[in-house]
C-alpha cells in the first residue's frame, strides 16, 4: 500500500487529466486528486513516475473508465429543476414547431447525462408537449463515464431517483415497485446514449445545425475558462438557429460567449441562439409568481429616490485619476466619470454624447446610470433597451432598469430585473440589497432577511468602482450600515 504522494506527481496528475479529459481541479481539490491516484497505484500495483508516464502517453481505455468513474459527480435524478421543463414544455417546444413550421422529429441532446434521468425527462416532456399528429422527440446523450452509461440503458431506477416525479407520471411511464421501477419502452426507444469527452473537439456529439434544445447543465463548472469558451462554440455550432440551451442553477454564460439572448420565464434562466431568431420573437422576461409585489405596499422612499437624495455623494469613493475597470469600453470614459464623482452628470452626459463610440456598451451603461441618478428616467429605461439590444447579458442594465421600475412604481418587474442581474452576476451586491429592502417594504421578512445577508457577503467584496457606479453616492460602509440595520429590523443578525 503506497501511504503518501508527492505533491510533483499530483500536479503532473492534475495535468494529465485537464489535458486528456477536460476536467479542471483547483487546489482546494488537490487531497480528493491525492487520493485517487493512491487509490489507482495501489490498485495498479505501480510505481508513481510509471503510471504518470502512460497516463501522458498511452494508457489503457479502462484506466480512463476508472478515473471517469472516481472523478466525476453521478447524483441526480429525474425532472431536477422542475422550472426549466416547465419552460421546455411551455415556450420551448412550441417555439421549436412554429420554427419548423411542419411535422417533424424535434431533437434533443443532453450533453453529460450521468445515469440517464436527465435524457429520459426530455423525452417524456417532449412525448407529453408534442401530441399533434407527425410531430415527435429524440434525445440523444452522452457522458464520460462508461458505468453511468451502462446503468442509463438499463432503464432501472429507485424510488430515490424519482423523488421529484409527480405520481402520475410515474404511473403513466414506469412499471415495478418502490424497490426497483423500469422505464416505459415508449420512452426508452426515443433516447440513444453514447459515451463521449465534451472537451475533445473530434467528439460526435458535435454535429453543426442538429439540435432544437441542448441540455448541459452542471458541466461547464469542471472545465477551464479557455475550455468553457471552446466547448461553448462547439456546442453553439450544434444548435438549430433560434435553438435553445439549459445551464445548472449556477451557471451562466456571461464573460463566455455572446452567442444567446437571455430568456427568464417560468421563474428560471435559459439561453436561446441569436442566430435565425429576432428579439422581438424572444421569450421576455416574467413577473415572479411567487412575490407580487403591489404599488400599495409602498410606505416609504423608493431607494432610486434614496440615492439621488444622499447628501454624501460620490467624491470620496475614488482617487483622482483612478478608472472605472468593471464596465467594457472603447472609448475614453474617465473624464466622465470625474464629472460623475461630481455630480455633474448633465455634462458627464454632454461628453459621452459627443464620443465617437457614444453607443458602446460602456458608454450607455454610464449613461444609464447618469440619467437615473439626474431623474432622468424613461431617458434611463431607454438607454438601458438599447444597451440590451447589444448585450442583453448586461447586469447592470438590469440593475438601472430595476431601479427605474421601482420609481415607477411597478415593483414585480423591479424584483424581476434585479433577479435577472444578480443571476448574470452572482457576486454583483446591489441587486441583492435592492431586492431585500423592496422585499421589507412589501412585508415579506423572510425574502428580506435571505436577500439582505447574501447582499451583506457581497458588499465586503465589491469592487470600489463598481461602488462609485452604482452606488448612488454610498460609500461601502455606508452601504453595509444600511444592509445591517435592515437586517436586523426584519428579524436577521448581521
Amino acid at each position: 500500500m503506497i501511504d503518501s504522494v508527492p505533491p510533483p506527481d499530483i500536479e503532473r496528475f492534475r495535468g494529465a487529466i485537464h489535458r486528456s479529459m477536460g476536467l479542471q481541479f483547483d487546489d482546494t481539490k488537490l487531497g480528493l486528486l491525492s487520493e485517487v491516484l493512491n487509490r489507482r497505484l495501489a490498485k495498479r500495483r505501480a510505481l508513481g513516475q510509471f503510471y504518470l508516464a502512460e497516463l501522458e502517453t498511452n494508457p489503457p481505455p479502462e484506466e480512463w473508465v476508472a478515473l471517469a468513474e472516481e472523478l466525476t459527480v453521478t447524483e441526480t435524478y429525474f425532472f431536477r429543476n422542475r422550472d426549466q421543463f416547465a419552460a421546455l414544455a411551455g415556450l420551448v417546444i412550441p417555439d421549436r414547431q412554429a420554427y419548423h413550421g411542419a411535422p417533424r422529429t424535434l431533437k434533443f441532446l443532453s450533453a453529460g447525462c450521468s445515469s440517464g434521468e436527465e435524457p429520459y425527462s426530455l423525452a417524456i416532456v417532449g412525448i407529453e408537449a408534442l401530441r399533434e399528429p407527425g410531430w415527435d422527440v429524440s434525445v440523444r446523450a452522452g457522458d464520460l463515464n462508461p458505468v453511468q452509461l451502462a446503468k442509463a440503458r438499463r432503464a432501472r431506477y429507485s424510488d430515490w431517483s424519482l423523488r421529484e416525479t409527480p405520481d402520475d407520471t410515474r404511473r403513466r411511464w414506469f412499471v415495478g415497485d418502490t424497490r426497483e421501477m423500469t422505464l416505459a419502452p415508449k420512452v426508452r426507444e426515443r433516447v440513444s446514449f453514447e459515451a463521449a469527452n465534451l472537451a475533445d473537439p473530434s467528439c460526435d456529439l458535435w454535429c453543426p445545425d442538429s439540435y432544437d434544445v441542448v441540455f448541459c447543465r452542471n458541466v461547464l463548472m469542471y472545465f477551464s475558462p479557455e475550455q468553457r469558451r471552446t466547448v461553448l462554440a462547439r456546442l453553439t455550432d450544434s444548435l438549430l438557429p433560434g435553438g435553445y440551451l439549459f445551464l445548472g442553477h449556477a451557471e451562466s454564460l456571461t464573460g463566455l460567449s455572446d452567442a444567446f439572448h437571455l430568456c427568464h420565464t417560468h421563474e428560471t434562466f435559459y439561453y436561446q441562439r441569436k442566430e435565425g431568431t429576432e428579439r422581438s420573437h424572444r421569450p421576455a422576461p416574467m413577473a415572479p409568481k411567487a412575490r407580487p409585489f403591489s404599488a400599495a405596499t409602498v410606505y416609504e422612499s423608493a431607494w432610486s429616490e434614496t440615492i439621488r437624495a444622499a447628501s454624501e455623494r460620490v467624491a470620496a469613493l475614488l482617487p483622482d485619476g483612478a478608472t472605472l475597470e468593471t464596465i467594457p469600453r472603447s472609448n475614453d470614459l474617465t473624464p466622465a466619470l470625474d464629472l460623475l464623482r461630481r455630480e455633474r452628470f448633465a455634462e458627464a452626459l454632454d461628453y459621452i454624447g459627443g464620443q465617437p463610440n457614444a453607443e458602446d456598451p460602456g458608454a450607455l451603461l454610464l449613461s444609464a446610470v447618469l440619467q437615473q441618478q439626474s431623474g432622468k428616467l424613461t431617458e434611463a429605461e431607454r438607454t438601458c433597451e438599447r444597451l440590451l439590444e447589444i448585450d442583453d447579458l448586461s447586469a447592470g442594465a438590469h440593475y438601472v432598469l430595476a431601479l427605474c421600475r421601482e420609481n415607477a412604481g411597478d415593483l414585480a418587474a423591479s424584483a424581476d430585473h434585479d433577479r435577472v442581474a444578480a443571476y448574470l452576476d452572482p457576486a454583483f451586491a446591489m441587486p441583492r440589497l435592492h431586492l431585500g429592502l423592496l422585499a421589507r417594504r412589501a412585508g415579506e421578512r423572510e425574502e428580506a432577511r435571505r436577500e439582505l445577508a447574501q447582499a451583506l457577503i457581497l458588499l465586503e467584496g465589491e469592487s470600489t468602482a463598481r461602488l462609485l457606479m452604482f452606488g448612488g453616492g454610498f460609500n461601502r460602509e455606508a452601504l453595509v450600515a444600511l444592509c445591517r440595520s435592515t437586517l436586523i429590523e426584519c428579524g436577521g443578525k448581521s
